[in-house]
């Protein structure tokens, strides 16, 4: 077991017993993870932001009924799950998607914001299944085990939605080549 999951777990401790530091630890650990993870899933940072408090304070107030504290990673991340989908479920009262950013083609060498930009739009172009399965694979860093009890999806389903958006990324970000 890793030295943060060993900490994660003596501090999950701590705070089910009433110690508020301790549960302030693990936000600090978690707060900025959870946010980026929302922002990829909804694309507005007041979203994502008033989310991720929903989100610890949910995470609070059940404590209690996590089972297994070495698990605490996947449990807070299926309570930003579902709170994300309920918010992306409600309709829009100013009519506002997500932006979009261009769909030009690159040629040669990008620099790194481009690159950054280039795999934000290919991940746009996932369906949300694919996209949030590759958000936990790729950037939270999730074992396929892990993210299908986030998602509550079997493992199977996990492993094909990410090959096959690894896939659809591949060929989104294949560099354009030149004719002469």
């Amino acid at each position: 077991m890793i030295f943060r999951e060993v900490e994660d777990r003596d501090l999950l401790l701590k705070a089910r017993g009433g110690n508020v530091d301790a549960y302030n630890g693990l936000v600090s650990r978690w707060e900025k993870r959870i946010f980026n993870y929302l922002l990829r899933l909804v694309g507005n940072r007041e979203d994502a932001m008033d989310l991720s408090q929903d989100v610890f304070l949910k995470a609070y107030q059940s404590l209690r009924k996590l089972d297994d504290p070495a698990r605490f990673a996947p449990w807070l991340f299926r309570i930003a799950h579902n709170e994300a989908y309920s918010l992306l479920r409600k309709p829009r009262q100013d009519g506002e998607l997500p932006g979009d950013i261009g769909d030009g083609p690159a040629y040669g060498r990008m620099l790194p914001v481009e690159t950054s930009l280039a795999v934000e739009r290919a991940l746009k172009r996932l369906n949300a299944d694919q996209r949030e399965a590759v958000l936990l694979k790729v950037y939270e860093g999730f074992k396929f085990e892990e993210i299908a009890e986030v998602l509550d999806t079997p493992v199977s389903t996990i492993k094909s939605r990410v090959y096959t958006a690894f896939e659809l990324l591949k060929e989104s970000l294949a560099p354009v080549r030149r004719e002469s």
